[in-house]
């Protein structure tokens, strides 16, 4: 991504989004046209509240990118999966892939999506819930899964978008909040700080009906 010049009420403002994933850049880019990305570098570690562990976790990401673009307004967002009973973050292999697919299949579940934006020292931070029911997916079918790669960075080890995997059999929420970054609730924080911001919906389908819509 481009650096991003937006024309705010403090002036020429320079955004970067604290994270590597192509998720969260490609979701951005329905509200800001250019802006960094640059990936922090942060433990993440989770406790008992999954809320404050997301929120926090954001907060972290964008603070540790702050550092590194004084004067930037830095985004961070961090998901994390809870059943109610043990909260998910990333799987650190494939085996720990297979056993959270294996857990939570057939099961309905929280996504939160904790969001950050910090500016000048200042956090504004929000979270995002959405409930999610996996499919029961076969043991074959989580092994196929996880030896495709593609669950080894996601929070709970699954991704809504891979529709050519029948992961997801119901959802109720913001979808945005299940890929890692709720554009309505950003977009309000972004506005706040006097960034024009683009309607997500004109380019996402999946935000024209989100409850989180303003």
């Amino acid at each position: 991504m481009r650096r991003e010049a937006v024309a705010a009420g403090r002036g020429v403002m320079e955004i970067v989004l604290a994270s590597a994933s192509p998720r969260r850049q490609e979701l951005l880019l329905a509200l800001v046209d250019e802006f960094e990305a640059l990936p922090s570098d942060v433990p993440e570690p989770l406790g008992e509240d999954p809320r404050a562990d997301a929120i926090a976790l954001a907060e972290a990401k964008a603070r540790a990118v702050e550092r590194l673009r004084p004067g930037a307004l830095v985004i961070g967002s961090d998901t994390v999966v809870n059943d109610e009973v043990v909260s998910y973050g990333k799987p650190e292999s494939a085996s720990d892939a297979i056993a959270m697919l294996r857990s939570l299949r057939g099961r309905t579940h929280s996504v939160l999506t904790g969001v950050a934006v910090v500016f000048e020292g200042h956090a504004d931070t929000d979270v995002s819930e959405a409930r999610i029911t996996l499919t029961n997916l076969t043991d074959e079918q989580v092994a196929a899964y996880v030896a495709s790669g593609r669950p080894l960075d996601k929070a709970g080890a699954y991704a809504i978008q891979d529709e050519d995997v029948p992961t997801v059999s119901k959802r109720d929420g913001c979808y945005c909040c299940t890929m890692g970054l709720p554009l309505w609730r950003l977009k309000r924080m972004l506005e706040a700080h006097g960034v024009a911001c683009h309607n997500p919906a004109d380019t996402l389908p999946q935000c024209r009906d989100c409850p989180e819509r303003d």
